[in-house]
C-alpha cells in the first residue's frame, strides 16, 4: 500500500492527539472522505478519523519520505 503524509494545522478539540506542525501518516478510507474527514495514525499509534480541514498536503523530498516509510514499517 502507498503511503502518503500531512501535516497537521490544526487540532482545535484534538490537543491530546495531534500537534500542529506535526507530519502524520495519512491511511486510505474512502467511507470517511465522503463525510470530510480523514483516517490519521495519531500521537497514541493508533488510527483516528479526523477533520479533513485540520491537515494540509505536504511534499516531501523522496528520501525523506523513504525515511518516514521506513520508521512507519
Amino acid at each position: 500500500m502507498k503511503r502518503y503524509f500531512m501535516v497537521c494545522v490544526s487540532n482545535r478539540e484534538y490537543e491530546a492527539s495531534l500537534e500542529i506542525r506535526k507530519i502524520y501518516e495519512v491511511l486510505i478510507d474512502k467511507t470517511a472522505e465522503k463525510h470530510h474527514q480523514i483516517r490519521i495514525i495519531d500521537e497514541s499509534g493508533e488510527d483516528y478519523l479526523y477533520p479533513a480541514e485540520y491537515f494540509a498536503p505536504v511534499r516531501l523530498p523522496s528520501s525523506t519520505k523513504e525515511k518516514l516509510e521506513l520508521i512507519a514499517a
